[in-house]
C-alpha cells in the first residue's frame, strides 16, 4: 500500500463563506416562517390580505378625496359635485375651520400662546423625571412648573403662585427640621397644620402685598372659557401627577398593621372604587356646594380635578398594593437586618421593586384616567366631545360626524399610545433579571 494514502489530510486555508439561499434570509424567510408556514396559515394570510385590501379600497378614497376648503357641509358636497366626484367623501373643512375650538374651547384667540407655552414648559419639566439622560438642573423647573403653568393658563397676579410655592418650601424645611428632632413622630401632623394655616391666613395677604410692591400679572381667564382638548390635558395631567403619590400612600396605609390607618384607607378605596366616576363628577358639580359656606365660589374645574384625582388614586392604590404583595417576605426581613427604619426600607428597597412590578398596571390606570376626562361633558364642561356636539348643532355643519370623531380620536390616540410606548421603554430599562 502506498504510504502517502494513509496520511490524514489537513486543510491549511479557510473555505470562503458562501451566500445563504434566498429562502433562508431577509423578507423571504420571514414570510415563509410567519405567513406561509403551512396550508392553513397560507389560506388565512391570503384571506386577511384580501380583507385589508377591500377595507383600504373603501376607506382611503373617502379620506384622500376629502374637501379641505369650505364653509359648510352643503358647500363641501357642491364642490365634489362640481368636479364630477362622489359626494360621499370626508369634509375635512370642518376641522380646518373649527380646529381652534376643538383644541382650546373658548379660550381667547390672542392668548393661545399661553397654553402652548405651558405645555412646552411642562414637557421640559417632566423630562428629568422620565429620562435619566436629561440634565438634573431641570429639577428646579420641575418644581416650579405647576405654579408657572397655573399662572400662564389662568393669569392674574404671578405672586399668588409664587406665594403658594413658597409655602411648599417652608413646609419642606419645617418637615426636615422636625423629623431630625426628638419629636419626629409628629412631623407630618405639624407640617399639615402649617400648610392649612398658611393657605387660610397668609397665602392671599402675602400675594397682595407683593403685588402692590411689584405688579406682574396676565389677563385673568376664567375656567368657563376653557374647553376642548386643552381641558382634557389639564384634568388628565393633573390627575395623573397627583394620583400616583396619593395612591402610594393609600397602598402603604392599606398594607399597614396600624388598625385605624388601615381601616381608613380600606374604607376610602372601597367607597371610591365602588361608585362610577360619573356619579362622583355629578357630586362635584351639584352636591359639593351644599357642604360649603354660603357665597363660596369653588371653581368647577378644580372640583372636577379633585374628584378625578381621588378616583384614580383609589385604583392606583390597588395596583401598587398588588406590587407590594408580589414581593417576598425576605425583602422586608433583609431591610430590617440592615437596620433600616420603615420609611427608609420603603424608599430604598420595597417601593422601587413594587413600582417596577406595577408599571403595566400604573400606566393602564393613567391611560384609563386620561380617556375618562371625556365624561366631564355631562357636567357642563366643554371637552372635545362636547364641542363636537356644539359644532354639529349649527346649521352649517349639521349632519357631520366621522370627521370630528376621527380628529378627536387621533388626539387621544397619540397621547395614550405615547404613554404605552414609554411604559415599555421603562420596563426594558429597569429589567435586571437577564443582565
Amino acid at each position: 500500500m502506498n504510504s502517502l494514502s494513509s496520511k490524514p489530510f489537513v486543510r491549511t486555508e479557510l473555505i470562503p463563506a458562501k451566500v445563504p439561499p434566498l429562502s433562508e434570509i431577509g423578507v423571504t424567510k420571514w414570510m415563509r416562517e410567519n405567513l406561509f408556514s403551512n396550508t392553513v396559515n397560507s389560506i388565512l394570510t391570503v384571506l386577511s390580505l384580501f380583507i385589508v385590501y377591500w377595507l383600504l379600497a373603501q376607506i382611503l378614497p373617502w379620506i384622500t378625496q376629502g374637501v379641505w376648503e369650505a364653509n359648510s357641509l352643503n358647500e363641501c358636497r357642491k364642490i365634489r359635485e362640481s368636479v364630477g366626484g362622489s359626494t360621499n367623501v370626508a369634509c375635512w373643512a370642518v376641522i380646518n375651520e373649527r380646529w381652534n375650538q376643538l383644541l382650546f374651547g373658548f379660550y381667547p384667540t390672542e392668548s393661545y400662546w399661553r397654553p402652548i407655552l405651558a405645555l412646552v414648559l411642562f414637557g421640559f419639566a417632566i423630562s428629568p423625571v422620565l429620562f435619566s439622560t436629561v440634565r438634573k438642573e431641570l429639577y428646579l423647573l420641575t418644581f416650579a412648573s405647576p405654579f408657572l403653568c397655573y399662572w400662564l393658563l389662568w393669569g392674574d397676579s404671578i405672586w399668588g403662585p409664587i406665594s403658594a410655592a413658597f409655602s411648599f418650601l417652608l413646609g419642606l424645611l419645617l418637615f426636615q427640621k422636625i423629623s431630625r428632632s426628638k419629636i419626629a413622630i409628629v412631623s407630618v401632623p405639624i407640617t399639615f397644620v402649617f400648610f392649612v394655616l398658611y393657605w387660610l391666613f397668609l397665602l392671599t395677604p402675602v400675594a397682595e402685598q407683593l403685588d402692590n410692591f411689584i405688579p406682574i400679572s396676565l389677563t385673568y381667564i376664567p375656567s368657563k372659557e376653557f374647553g376642548g382638548f386643552m381641558s382634557a390635558l389639564i384634568i388628565g395631567i393633573t390627575g395623573i401627577i397627583l394620583s400616583l403619590p396619593i395612591g402610594i400612600l393609600l397602598a402603604l396605609g392599606r398594607h399597614s398593621n396600624l388598625l385605624i390607618i388601615n381601616k381608613i384607607c380600606v374604607f376610602f378605596i372601597e367607597i371610591i372604587r365602588g361608585v362610577p366616576l360619573i356619579v362622583w363628577l355629578f357630586t362635584a358639580s351639584l352636591l359639593l356646594n351644599y357642604f360649603l359656606p354660603p357665597g363660596t365660589n369653588f371653581d368647577l374645574m378644580l372640583r372636577v380635578v379633585i374628584m378625578v384625582t381621588l378616583f384614580a388614586s383609589a385604583y392606583m392604590a390597588e395596583v401598587i398594593r398588588g406590587g407590594l404583595a408580589a414581593l417576598s417576605v425576605g425583602q422586608h426581613e433583609g431591610s430590617s437586618s440592615l437596620g433600616l427604619n420603615y420609611w427608609q426600607s420603603m424608599r430604598l428597597i420595597i417601593l422601587p421593586q413594587a413600582l417596577k412590578i406595577s408599571i403595566p398596571g400604573i400606566v393602564n390606570t393613567f391611560i384609563g384616567l386620561f380617556k375618562d376626562t371625556t365624561l366631564v361633558v355631562f357636567i357642563g364642561l366643554l371637552d372635545p366631545i362636547g364641542l363636537s356636539n356644539a359644532i354639529r348643532a349649527t346649521t352649517d355643519w349639521n349632519g357631520i360626524y366621522w370627521e370630528l370623531f376621527i380628529f378627536i380620536g387621533l388626539l387621544f390616540f397619540v397621547c395614550c399610545f405615547s404613554m404605552s410606548r414609554y411604559s415599555q421603554f421603562l420596563e426594558k430599562r429597569l429589567q435586571t433579571e437577564h443582565r
